[in-house]
């Protein structure tokens, strides 16, 4: 064979030159913009910060440092409820019992301790297990029985608002619960459920601090542990989640805990800043805390949504319900305002996610 024969029969079997390689749209690598705009809390961040800069703009007392602080107060004692609201939201469930469940872990800890002569701490740790149950009873219900949550604790919701009611009635003659702020344990649990520290002249309180502590946790669970991948898992497609081995009723009803976790704390908040409750509140405020989620990115099918969006959402109805008043409106066009925001911030998600996913 002469050494031009040979040569190409080398160059025949060798592999072809590496050229350009092509993709398609499932493998092409997208923009860091575009993948940055495909987050579930980019379009909530986006419309925070123009009703921020609006209200900036509109209202010149929220540039006060103090109106700021009272506004993040505002928004934390929403935050704190819509964070696990969010979860079980991504796990593809929603609790309608969730604002009465805030006034029934406070009655339960208010009465107990005054009416029994205990120390407060005594009534805190008893709501605390109260909330659970309710939590994991309507849980229990919707993996037993298979009906829509919406059912389960929309009675959940009728039940504990007529016990609030009269369960407090019968026990102290009067709506509302009697002063706790003399009894034993009261100035430890304020100092954690409800005090203030100052930063800079401007006091703060201690429910803004809670409510940043627990969005870094719930980011960190839904985004590094097996548990947040259970619960994108079921929120997405549980028959699939259970068939690759995903605990979906370990997981629906521990989300449905950790709503029943975040009603006592904030109940737990509310008794000890006013050391009273009164029985009838809470009715809508569960719609504020969807409102909250849906904001920030939640879709109510499930399987998509984080810990962050939802922190997002309760600042901007912390800045609406302030801001509104800080400009001098009229505050009945607060729920008004709160609808078109609801609105727009879906349409700008859907907008986001669209764009984010377009070739």
């Amino acid at each position: 064979m002469t050494g031009t024969t040979r040569q190409a029969a080398q160059t025949a079997g060798a592999p072809p030159a590496p050229g350009p390689r092509e993709t398609d749209g499932r493998t092409r690598r997208r923009p860091p913009a575009l993948r940055m705009l495909a987050r579930p809390e980019m379009g909530v961040f986006l419309g925070a910060v123009a009703v921020l800069v609006f209200f900036l703009v509109t209202a010149e007392p929220v540039r006060d440092g103090s109106s700021m602080a009272n506004i993040l107060y505002q928004s934390s004692t929403i935050g704190i409820m819509a964070l696990p609201v969010a979860l079980l939201m991504i796990g593809g469930e929603f609790d309608l019992s969730s604002g009465v469940a805030v006034i029934t872990s406070a009655l339960t800890a208010s009465m107990l301790s005054y009416q029994l002569t205990l120390n407060v701490w005594t009534g805190v740790l008893v709501a605390l297990a109260l909330s659970l149950a309710i939590g994991a009873l309507n849980g229990w219900l919707l993996v037993r029985t298979g009906l829509p949550s919406f059912l389960v604790t929309l009675g959940t919701f009728l039940i504990l608002q007529g016990v609030n009611l009269a369960v407090t009635k019968l026990v102290t003659d009067n709506v509302a619960t009697d002063d706790i702020s003399d009894m034993d344990g009261f100035p430890q649990a304020k100092a954690v459920f409800a005090s203030s520290f100052e930063i800079g002249g401007v006091q703060v309180r201690i429910t803004v601090v809670w409510w940043l502590v627990f969005a870094a946790l719930a980011t960190w669970v839904l985004l590094r542990t097996k548990y947040g991948n259970w619960v994108f898992a079921v929120g997405g497609d549980q028959d699939s989640a259970r068939a690759v081995g995903v605990p979906v009723t370990f997981t629906k009803i521990s989300l449905f805990m950790l709503v029943g976790f975040g009603a006592w704390f904030v109940g737990m908040h509310n008794l000890f800043s006013f050391n009273t409750v009164q029985s009838g509140e809470g009715v809508g405020q569960e719609l504020i805390y969807i409102a909250a989620a849906v904001i920030g990115g939640c879709l109510l099918t499930g399987g998509h949504g984080s810990a962050v969006g939802p922190v997002f959402g309760a600042f901007m109805f912390g800045m609406v319900q302030q801001g509104i008043v800080y400009a001098g409106w009229n505050p009945d066009w607060f729920k008004a305002f709160l609808g078109v925001m609801l609105l727009g911030a879906v349409l700008i998600n859907l907008w986001v996610q669209r764009t984010a996913t377009r070739r």
